[in-house]
This record gives structure tokens, sequence and C-alpha cells, in this order.
């Protein structure tokens, strides 16, 4: 088996680094997408303001028509669209027009209407089986090349026609779907976008009668320019990351308003595809948002490479210095083979150095797992996970310097406080007898002082002066209710408080103590600092405690 040893400790480590570098590439898509939707939100949110600026200004044009009981004439609807200002205001709307609502049979009443007010004759057109006529009779900005509107009966043209049917039943505004803009006898051209209905209605009982009874004498209209509609929503400063598609409906081919002009990165695919559902005057719409090369994601690619890489090196040197321990203890067992009792040696020896190996492993495993798990980024990840390596490192080094047989108590407080704080320790700080620690013990304590100093520092008054900390020990009791009792004091002029929500180091400090030593701790936040209190059994009896 311990041939076979350095392999296995590679393979594990290895494993677990992989495992680690896959958490970590996995949250750095999940952050992408997460930057990503809300760069999505934000656009979707551009293009409703836009869209709810201009059906306002089609509400402002019916509470004009009310308020003249649909008697506006062609010049005083001109002067009130020139004062809009729409091209500077309202880009994306076409116009604003209105259409006057007759039974079929009733043309000519409409084109001697439009004779009267225009001045030129105007015929209803084309030809239509519907029962009702809706033809076009204002209409602004109208420019001579676009004279032909005016007579053309939207009732004919189906998507239309399902908007004005739309709006027939009750007076909220209502969106056709897609529709190609300036059709007509001679339009020159032609525009994709979608149009705006609202029923316009008048009163209709005599002077003389005191009721209120109203009919539809028409509808009300805005045309919008898809294109450029959504081009200036999504032009605004800053620019969006985004390459944006909109669907009337469902998402085909046949139903595309719009589609940016910026492509999509290839290489996300339909991995930071953003999809969104709007309502657009009663008609529902599918928005489609795709990153574009200006996108940038919130953390590199390359940590979770480096996370694997690092893992692989660490499991290469362990498993490197495994294989070396084992040639140095098969070279020792060489030399003391003759006898019974260097043969025994040697495995005892074997056996520990695999138990030393694995607990370490085992530490170092928890300890980046629950780091990980509470870090916000790699940063911090490596700040903490370094600092508690090495607070295991100094244990560790003190057990090295004493052959792992004992460690004093006073000279592990001096090294683990002095890392922390950097400085030399005033006299004073620590006092107790002499304790001798055994191999648990000063790796559990090690960590436990490195936890509570680095609070202290981070919390507490000795970030400004260690001579703020006092540590002291000493024992009480007799027998086997003897204990060692150690005494953390931070005195302050600040009101510590208890933390709201218990964090690893806490966790970590709680373990050692109560699971490793079989002890107690004990926290009092005061108002001049705060007390620690940690009762351990002796090493010595704690350690035939577990022997019995």
């Amino acid at each position: 088996m311990k041939k076979f040893f350095p392999i296995v400790a590679f393979i594990a480590v290895a494993l677990i680094s992989m495992t680690m570098a896959g958490f970590a590439y996995f949250a750095t898509q999940e952050a992408a997408r997460i930057k990503f939707e809300a760069t999505a939100d934000d656009a979707l949110n551009r293009i409703e303001s836009r869209i709810d600026l201009h059906l306002s200004l089609l509400r402002s044009t019916q509470a004009l028509f009310d308020a003249r009981n649909g008697e506006i004439s062609r010049s005083e609807f001109k002067a009130f669209f020139s004062a809009l200002d729409v091209d500077s205001n309202f880009a994306g709307l076409r116009g604003i027009g209105y259409l006057r609502l007759a039974k079929a049979g009733d043309e000519a009443a409409v084109e001697r209407d439009m004779l009267r007010d225009r001045g030129v004759p105007h015929a209803v057109y084309p030809d239509t089986a519907q029962s009702w006529r809706t033809p076009v009779v204002l209409f602004e900005p109208l420019d001579p090349a676009n004279e032909s509107t005016i007579g053309y009966d939207m009732f004919t043209e189906p998507a239309r026609r399902e908007a004005i049917e739309k709006a027939m039943a009750d007076d909220a505004q209502h969106a056709s779907g897609l529709v190609q803009l300036g059709q007509g006898a001679g339009a020159a051209q032609t525009f994709t976008g979608f149009l705006v209905f609202v029923r316009l209605n008048v009163e209709t009982a005599p002077d003389g009668i005191n009721a209120s009874r109203s009919s539809t004498s028409g509808f009300l209209y805005a045309a919008f320019r898809a294109r450029d509609l959504f081009q200036t929503a999504l032009s605004r400063t800053p620019l969006l990351p985004v390459n944006t598609e909109v669907y009337d409906g469902k998402v085909d081919a046949d139903n595309l308003l719009f589609q940016s002009e910026t492509p999509p990165v290839a290489s996300f695919g339909d991995r930071l595809l953003v999809t969104r559902k709007i309502i657009v005057a009663g008609r529902p719409w599918t928005v489609l948002f795709r990153p574009t090369s200006a996108f940038s994601q919130p953390s590199s690619r390359a940590i979770p490479v480096m996370l694997g890489l690092f893992g692989l090196l660490l499991a290469g040197a362990i498993a490197l210095v495994a294989r070396y321990q084992e040639r140095a203890y098969d070279a020792k067992s060489l030399l003391h083979e003759t006898t019974e009792k260097s043969l025994l040696e040697k495995d005892l020896m074997l056996q520990e150095m695999k138990h030393r190996i694995k607990n370490s492993i085992t530490r170092v495993l928890a300890i980046a797992r629950q780091t990980a798990a509470h870090a916000t980024d790699v940063n911090e990840f490596s700040s903490s996970f370094s600092a508690r390596l090495q607070a295991m490192a100094a244990s560790q080094d003190m057990l090295t310097r004493s052959r792992w047989q004992k460690a004093d108590l006073g000279d592990l407080l001096r090294i683990e406080l002095g890392q922390v704080f950097g400085k030399e320790l005033p006299d004073g700080i620590l006092s107790g007898p002499q304790v001798l620690l055994d191999e648990t013990t000063t790796q559990a304590l090690g960590l436990t002082f490195h936890e509570l100093a680095t609070n202290a520092l981070k919390y507490g008054e000795a970030g400004n002066s260690v001579g703020a900390l006092k540590v002291d020990w000493s024992f009480e009791g007799r027998g086997s209710d003897r204990m060692l009792v150690l005494n953390w004091r931070e005195a302050g002029q600040k009101q510590l408080e208890a933390p709201a929500k218990t964090g690893f180091g806490t966790k970590l400090i709680d373990l050692n103590v109560t699971r490793e030593l079989r002890g107690t701790i004990a926290r009092d936040f005061r108002a001049d600092g705060l007390t620690v209190e940690i009762r351990i059994p002796p090493p010595d009896t704690r350690k035939q405690t577990e022997t019995g």
C-alpha cells in the first residue's frame, strides 16, 4: 500500500482541486449570466419607456378631440401636430392620424366631407366586402408625396382590421401586428412597423335633452417605424452591449419587428440568451437579448484555470514529498532490518507519517472548502486561506523543532500573535505557568489563537494597540476534574456586540475547542471589551482519557 500512497495522494488532491476549479468556473458563468440579465433589463426598460412616451402623445391627441367633440379641422390638427416638434421629441413616430368610421355604402358622404375640409377630392379605397369602412381623413405629418394616404381604408387590411375591431369594443389602446407602413396608391417607400388604435366617441344627444349619449365616430391612431423607434430607445448613453430582437408574439422570422445591427458574440451561443415578454397596447411581444463583443464578464476565465493548475502543482508536490518520505523510511528500514525492534519501529513511523499526512490533508481541504464557501471573491479566499495555512504551519514548525514531542503554550501564543499583529509583544501580555502541549492540542490551539487574534485585529482595540490584549492561563481542580483554563481579554473603549451571523472563523474555534480538545468556550461581550474563556482537559489527562 505504501508504494501506491503517493499516487493515491496525487489523485485525491488533484480530483479535489479540479472539483474546486469546476465550482469556480460555474460561479464565473453564473456571475456573467446575472450581470447580462441586469443589462438586458436595462435595455428593456429603455424600450418600454420610449413606447410609453409615444403612447402618451396618442392619449394627448385623444383628449384634444374629446374636448372638441371630434370637430377638428385639418388646419387645427396640423397646427397641433407642428407644435409637438415630433422629429426632435418623438423619434420613431411616423405620424398620428384619424380614421372616419362609416358603414359600407356611405363612402360618398365621407368623400364630400374630405373635399370640404381639404379642398381637393379624395376617394375611399380600395374596394371591400366588409360591412365597415375606416378611411384615413386626417394624418400628420403629411407631405405632398404621401397625399395618397388620405382615403385609404385600413379596415381592408387583416392586421389593421384585427386591432380596429378590438378598439371598437372598449376605450383602451390596441396595437396591430407587424405591418408595412406607407401603403397606399402610389406609395414610393414602405417601412416595417406597427399601429396603435383608440376609438373616439362623440356626444350625439340633442342640445335640449339633459342626457349624455355617445357613439363611436372614428379612431385615432399612431404609426410607428419599428427600426427608428428601437434604435432611438437603445442609443442612449451609455450604450448597452446587447443585440436585441423584437418579435410580435412568438419568435418567428415572419414576426420580426426589429433586430440590432451589432451582431451577438457567437462563442456565447444561447448560454447568455435573455428572453422577456412584454405587453404593448394589449398585444404581447417577445424580446430577445444576446451579448455583443462589448460585453465584459465580471470575472476572468483565467481564475478557474489558475486554481486548477495550482491544485495540480499542490498534488504533485504532496505526492513528491510522500515519495521522498517513503524512500527515506525504506532506506532507514534497510539499516535496521537485522533486528525485530528496528522493523517494528519502521512500521510504526510509517503508519504515524500516513496518519499525519492524512490529517493534514483533511484539515487543509476542510479549511479550503469552508473558506471558499464564505469568500465573496478569489482575493478574499486567497487571503483567508493563506492566513489559516500559516497558522497551521507555525504549529507544525514548533512540533518539528521539538521532534513532535511537546510544544510550550507560551511559545505557541507568542508565535501566533506575532504573526497576526506583525510586531514584538509587550511584556505582561502573556502570563501563566509552563504547559507542554501534545500534537493535537498544539494544532487545535494554534488555529484557535490565530482566529481570535485576527478578530481582535479587525474588530477590537488590539488593532490599534497590542497592549489592549491580555492572555493568561492556569490550572483548576484536581484529579479527573483538573482543567486548563485560558482567559483571553480584549479591553477597549467601544461596545463590542455579538455578531448576528456565525462566521467560519467562529465555527472553526468552536469545533477545535469542543471536538478536538473536548473542552468548552464562553464569550462575554462587555461594554469595555471582550472576554473569552476556554476550558480544556490538560493534554496528559485528555490523552489518558482517549486511551482508556
